[in-house]
């Protein structure tokens, strides 16, 4: 899933899917590190699902990784699903790959095979009971199959802390106001349960073994190529846009400046732009 920029709590995927597939793209090496890191411990696997696939970009990373396996993106957005379709066409694994529509969990029961590596990529924070779902993918999953969840890690960063005008340390505050949406999002969630975010622990909870977790870093340094630059200016727009009434005038008019194409000192010509970030795979196997 991508950035947390709204301050309603229920996100609309389907309009957010062209900046789902911006960042997933822009992402694609972290994830590319992460799935060979688990092609390593799982070498070959006859099915993969990747669940809460969104466009499918993970999925088509997931598919590079392993050329031999049968793939599956599981989503409750029909028009994601479309795009997942149309993106392994262009990329020629359409014959071994299929789409399953599904709400998380328990539309995985749509599979008509369980899963030897089950893929969950931020989807999970998105669910409820976080527990209850994690134990919903471990039924799912094949003897001695791979649950990877994609969750946590280290908020992205894409500007230096003092930019030369308005107050240094924009960017903490503006993490400041992203966590006070996301515990709103949590709490409004269907059946929200709280819950310490252990996730090696709620692996191990729900009868997996063999847990373990790494963390992956994106590192892009400045200058930032077009499509980088440009992936900025649109997470900066969203957090202007949604987040306003959160900000004070003088954080405000420091993001005014930062989207105004006409300022030097703006994303869109400011040489220091980079793109800094990291996510943690959490990986644990169900008994033989």
């Amino acid at each position: 899933m991508g950035q947390h920029q709204h301050t309603h709590t229920e996100v609309d995927w389907a309009e957010m899917a062209a900046h789902l597939e911006a960042e997933a793209e822009l992402f694609s090496p972290l994830y590319a590190r992460a799935a060979a890191w688990l092609a390593e411990r799982r070498p070959d696997p006859g099915l993969v699902v990747d669940a809460g696939s969104g466009p499918g970009v993970v999925t088509g990373v997931l598919a590079d990784a392993f050329p031999g396996a049968r793939i599956v993106a599981a989503d409750g957005s029909g028009p994601l699903l479309e795009r997942a379709r149309d993106r392994a066409g262009r990329h020629g694994y359409a014959d071994r790959f299929g789409t399953l529509a599904a709400d998380l969990p328990d539309g995985l029961d749509g599979l008509e095979y369980p899963a030897d590596l089950l893929w969950a990529s931020r989807s999970v924070h998105h669910l409820g009971d976080q527990r209850a779902a994690l134990a919903g993918f471990a039924a799912h999953l094949a003897p001695g199959g791979t649950l990877a969840v994609l969750e946590g890690g280290l908020p992205a960063r894409y500007l230096p802390r003092d930019l030369g005008f308005g107050r240094p340390g924009l960017q903490e505050r503006l993490d400041a106001v992203q966590a006070e949406w996301f515990g709103a999002m949590r709490a409004a969630l269907p059946g929200a349960v709280e819950v310490a975010e252990d996730w090696p622990g709620l692996l191990s909870a729900v009868g997996l073994r063999d847990t373990t977790s790494r963390t992956f870093l994106l590192d892009l340094p400045a200058p930032l190529p077009d499509e980088a630059r440009a992936f900025v200016v649109t997470v900066f727009r969203r957090l202007r846009e949604s987040f306003a009434p959160s900000l004070d005038a003088t954080d405000l008019s420091t993001l005014d400046r930062l989207l105004d194409p006409d300022d030097g000192a703006s994303l869109y010509r400011r040489p220091d732009v980079f793109v800094l970030t990291a996510h943690t795979l959490h990986v644990a196997r169900a008994r033989p």
